[in-house]
């Protein structure tokens, strides 16, 4: 029960600042909103203020805000054409459609600016376990040994010697490490294996052999420290989603991996439990899918809306309103699909059906 109230929060929060640029960008561009909604279906509780009606409604999975002249069978009175969705400009129509996700990206980018600069916790680069055999382990490295240093460079995070490592040659390397009061100079020379990155496929990595301590060192990053990390965190997972999804959509990877409402459920409420941080840094991620989601070029998403103004510019006149309807049909089948293939996902994830 704790796991769907803290997951309900977390899509509550993401609609709500997903539509609410919809919204802001459609004022701004003196369009005229007629619902704000958080959620679909029997409208649990609404309040007009001005000419928008705000309503919250039963089924917490979405929200929509409904503009004039969005709907084929919207009457619209003369005076109001000029305010009307479908009569702005095509360029109008794509910087409204692109705006929900955008400020879903601007979100995820100010969480993460806000655990940066409330500090967090990163991995030192204390040595845990030492895989014996490998470079490390031949070479004289010891559990407990701290690594201050790789080719002259200072390090005090494990993320840097990962990504150090990431970048090396197979050849001699100079270890700066620090043994009780002692402090040495070791020299290792990495080795490549094989191994499996976040997407399941195999790679080849190089490394010395050495698995983290678990322990922590508490990081608070200056204002523009914080928002330079919050940036660069927020373009590598943006990066990460898209080329998740082109690698499922090339078959790369297995649908398998997909997940539903079951596994954000799940998620949520074991963040939720990990604490506060954990649990807004979850909420980032979720972000970012959401925005990259709805960009898809699929119909019904807002990246299906953008692509028809974009068909119109290059065109110069509308997809026809048939194609439309077609084509949204159509894109409300593929989404059906997915949701499908989340939920079978779920129910095999958790409850181990075949």
């Amino acid at each position: 029960m704790i796991s769907v109230i803290y997951a309900i929060i977390a899509l509550g929060i993401l609609i709500f600042v997903h539509e609410l640029g919809h919204y802001l960008v459609a004022r701004m561009a003196n369009v005229k909103v007629l619902t704000f909604a958080l959620g679909f279906g029997k409208k649990l509780f609404s309040f007009r203020k001005g000419e928008t009606e705000y309503a919250l409604c039963a089924v917490p999975l979405g929200g929509y805000v409904k503009l004039l002249g969005e709907s084929p069978d919207d009457e619209i009175p003369e005076e109001e054409i000029p305010r009307s969705y479908s009569h702005k400009p095509p360029i109008v129509r794509i910087a409204i459609a692109f705006s929900g996700p955008f400020f879903n990206i601007l979100f995820a980018a100010f969480l993460f600016f806000v655990i940066f600069v409330s500090g967090h916790s990163v991995l030192s680069t204390k040595v845990g376990n030492i895989e014996k055999g490998f470079p490390a382990d031949l070479a004289g490295i010891k559990q407990g040994d701290i690594i201050t240093s790789i080719e002259g460079q200072p390090i005090e995070e494990w993320a840097e010697l990962m990504d150090i490592m990431a970048k090396s040659q197979l050849k001699p390397m100079k270890f700066g490490i620090k043994r009780g009061d002692e402090q040495l100079d070791i020299t290792i020379t990495p080795k490549e294996v094989e191994g499996k990155n976040i997407f399941g496929e195999t790679i080849s990595r190089k490394v010395i052999g050495v698995v983290a301590s678990n322990q922590l060192l508490q990081r608070r990053e200056t204002i523009s420290g914080a928002a330079s990390k919050a940036v660069a965190q927020t373009w590598n997972l943006s990066e990460i989603t898209v080329l998740g999804m082109w690698k499922l959509v090339k078959g790369s990877i297995s649908p398998k991996n997909i997940g539903g409402p079951l596994l954000i459920l799940d998620a949520a409420g074991k963040q939720a439990k990990e604490g506060k941080k954990n649990f807004v840094y979850f909420i980032a991620i979720i972000s970012i899918n959401l925005a990259v989601v709805n960009l898809l070029p699929i119909p019904i998403l807002d990246g299906g809306h953008i692509l028809f103004y974009v068909i119109e510019i290059v065109t110069r006149r509308k997809v026809p309103m048939r194609t439309q309807e077609v084509a949204q049909k159509v894109g409300l089948g593929i989404l059906i699909a997915i949701m499908a293939l989340a939920f079978f996902n779920d129910i095999t994830r958790f409850f181990g059906a075949k």
